[in-house]
């Protein structure tokens, strides 16, 4: 049974003269797995006493679909490129939408976040962690190669001084 059903019966018990927790008993007895809350009772009674009667849903608030739009994502992709360094707000500014939608876009869909003044992704991709990998063994073997160097030119000067 959908909500609006529930509410035309709690409607129906309401405007037979039955108190909130007679209702929740007699819907739990009818439909115990699915009936609606003690509170969505009271709500529902509280909106017939101040006259409301309609049982439909009203409209409601939240952020308006139009703009989560393919044209909003790839225009702030686009200003991202072009420059890392830009700002939230003027982003919003530029494309005459609010700051949230924007924020949403970036961190939700895009999977970046804002790091020392700059956007960068919040998971690096595979090629950036293999060239992690690849610069760390790369450093691994300077590191290796320097102290082969260092402790050779030790040697030397040992035997230097000890002659």
């Amino acid at each position: 049974m959908d909500k609006k059903k529930f509410r035309v019966l709690i409607r129906y018990c309401f405007f037979k003269g039955k108190h909130t927790v007679e209702e929740k008993i007699w819907l739990d007895s009818g439909f115990p797995d699915i009936a609606p809350g003690k509170s969505t009772i009271k709500d529902w009674y509280a909106n017939f006493r101040r006259g409301e009667v309609s049982t439909k849903i009203g409209e409601c608030s939240g952020r308006p679909k139009g703009v989560v739009i393919d044209e909003n994502f790839k225009k702030i992709h686009k200003i991202i490129l072009n420059d890392r360094k830009s700002k939230l707000n003027e982003i919003a500014d530029t494309l005459k939408i609010s700051t949230e939608p924007v924020h949403h876009i970036i961190n939700e869909y895009f999977g970046m976040r804002k790091l020392c003044g700059k956007w960068v992704q919040r998971e690096l991709i595979f090629d950036q962690k293999q060239r992690r990998v690849d610069d760390s063994k790369q450093c691994l073997k300077m590191k290796s190669l320097t102290n082969d160097i260092v402790s050779s030119c030790i040697k030397q000067r040992e035997a230097v001084n000890s002659t």
